[in-house]
């Protein structure tokens, strides 16, 4: 009985719930021009999720035309302040892929590189863990790789100088990483594991500070490994490009 009596509650409950009103559309009826306009000053003000919502709605009612190719821009910038990287990143390809020719298709190239960069680039500001090698660098890779693309294919762009400077940023980050991980080993006696590690940094980031201490790790490392003529190469190299590091200078074995 008392089932029975439940039953028909939750059918009433739901025939009166069919009765209520449509959450009203406040945006029904506005024009493209309109709909991006609130969205712009949704951007201004902040209320990312607000400006999402114009947009994708001003892109959905309004498909063709000026307003709509730039709002699908601009929702990837929206993405990203809103803190959903993957969903700008994935604005922005759509973009790309929809208008490889426009005026700003530049822009949609130097965000991808500036949303995987914002998630990479707190590498050394967040604690150290024990094994540095478990670390993931893949955004900060990705970022160096959109923002090569951007200067590789519009080298004249307003963002190109920026994205250089953050790619001589990022070839210094990923170095220390692999330094790091290469002193990790040497403590752990897994030599050649290191010099795996110092090699990398010797052949794909020339010119970053983290290649001296890469240098030494490679002179310690053959050392340990009974290969003297490699270690005399390495330590040739780096007394000729450091000469005032520790170990080409004859003041110890570096850091670690």
């Amino acid at each position: 009985m008392v089932r029975t009596a439940a039953l028909l509650a939750l059918t009433l409950l739901a025939g009166a719930c069919s009765w209520l009103p449509e959450p009203r559309d406040e945006t029904a009826g506005w024009s493209a021009s309109r709909l991006y306009s609130a969205a712009r000053a949704a951007m201004d003000e902040g209320d990312y999720e607000t400006a999402i919502h114009r947009y994708e709605t001003l892109e959905a009612r309004y498909p063709f035309g000026r307003y709509a190719q730039q709002a699908q821009l601009e929702v990837a910038y929206a993405y990203y302040k809103y803190g959903e990287p993957e969903s700008a990143i994935a604005a922005a390809d759509r973009f790309i892929k929809l208008h490889p020719r426009h005026p700003h298709v530049d822009y949609a190239w130097y965000l991808k590189g500036l949303v995987n960069f914002t998630r990479g680039s707190g590498f050394f500001d967040r604690f150290f863990p024990k094994d540095p090698a478990r670390l993931d660098q893949s955004a900060l890779r990705q970022a160096y790789l959109d923002f090569a693309e951007l200067v590789r294919r519009f080298p004249a762009s307003r963002y190109a100088a920026d994205a250089r400077q953050r790619m001589i940023y990022l070839r210094n980050v990923m170095a220390e990483h692999e330094v790091a991980v290469a002193e990790f080993y040497m403590r752990r006696r897994a030599f050649v594991a290191a010099v795996n590690r110092a090699r990398q940094v010797v052949e794909r980031y020339d010119g970053a500070p983290a290649m001296a201490e890469a240098l030494a790790i490679l002179v310690r490392a053959y050392r340990a490994l009974y290969l003297p003529e490699l270690a005399a190469d390495a330590e040739r190299v780096l007394r000729l490009n450091f000469p005032d590091h520790p170990l080409a200078a004859g003041r110890g074995g570096g850091r670690g």
